[in-house]
């Protein structure tokens, strides 16, 4: 999320009542997470497991729960709660409001669409020339879609990031105020669901055709060129570069990467990386062809175990 204007480290620690390390005039000019940060956005950090990672990462402002040393070329604003002032923070700058009607204030629709009545968009939508949107899809706030794009029933685009923080008294919702950034030609099938980035973006790139029934997590990025089959699940924070296919009920966890043109069969569960040019299959998936010797193998266990009389 960028700031329009930005703020110095002076004006967002006052927000939010912390002390700070660095030039009070230092500006910040985006809130993010660690996914997505660069240059001149703040993040926040509250594990020491992630401390290193988020004092080494391109962000330039650090939300942290300890005093560290701070590196060069960075701030830091000290916090008890990094995660509820990052929460507070991206509500302050980027509230949500029901939209009215519809259809938002901000809309932008390209030459040539076909957007059925009952289509439902909030605010900050633009759509690109000669789309089709059919029945019952619902546009939630900040959805950009490129040219010749075809959205099918009942699919929705831009709902809330799956990510909570627990607390003692139960799971604390973050604010999601990210967007999906839709390339050209890609279809979206009927019921599908795609979360917005928790402060960036959720992106599909141009020509990935997508079935009915698949979700798409928070802040996930989907190369050129994919081919996903009905009822893909996919987690937040997944990268899954370009001629990827992902066959019918495939699951992705959070935080993976899916190399180039790499092929997942049907019903598999990834569990870590894999490397494009290859087919995968199983749950924990493997190489598919040593996971179906491991399946032929499996299938003699009664024969050996009668052999061997035990």
């Amino acid at each position: 999320m960028k700031l329009s204007p930005s703020q110095t480290l002076h004006q967002i620690a006052a927000l939010i009542g912390c002390k700070y390390v660095g030039a009070p005039d230092f500006q910040i000019t985006g809130i993010n997470e660690i996914h997505k940060v660069e240059s001149g956005d703040l993040m926040f950090v509250d594990h020491p497991k992630y401390y290193d990672k988020a004092l080494q990462s391109a962000a330039t402002a650090i939300l942290i729960n300890k005093e560290v040393e701070c590196p060069n070329g960075k701030v830091l604003i000290i916090s008890d709660d990094p995660c509820r002032d990052y929460n507070f923070l991206t509500r302050h700058f980027s509230p949500w409001k029901m939209t009215e009607g519809n259809r938002g204030k901000d809309v932008r629709i390209g030459a040539d669409c076909a957007i059925h009545a009952s289509v439902v968009m909030g605010e900050n939508i633009c759509i690109g020339d000669r789309c089709i949107i059919h029945p019952g899809v619902v546009l939630y706030d900040n959805v950009n879609i490129g040219n010749d794009c075809i959205i099918h029933a009942n699919a929705v685009l831009g709902s809330d990031a799956f990510y909570y923080k627990a607390r003692p008294q139960g799971r604390e919702k973050m604010h999601s105020c990210g967007s999906v950034e839709i390339g050209d030609r890609v279809e979206i099938g009927a019921a599908c669901t795609i979360d917005k980035g928790v402060s960036g973006d959720t992106r599909i790139g141009a020509g990935t055709k997508i079935d009915n029934h698949v979700h798409v997590g928070h802040d996930t990025v989907i190369g050129e060129n994919c081919l996903f089959a009905a009822q893909v699940g996919i987690a937040g924070c997944v990268v899954i570069e370009d001629d990827v296919i992902l066959w019918g009920q495939v699951g992705v966890p959070s935080d993976l990467h899916i190399g180039k043109g790499a092929v997942v069969l049907g019903q598999s569960g990834l569990s870590k990386d894999v490397e494009g040019g290859k087919t995968y299959f199983g749950s924990p998936a493997d190489e598919a062809r040593q996971k179906f010797r491991e399946l032929a193998l499996v299938r003699k266990l009664p024969e050996v175990i009668q052999k061997l009389g035990l």
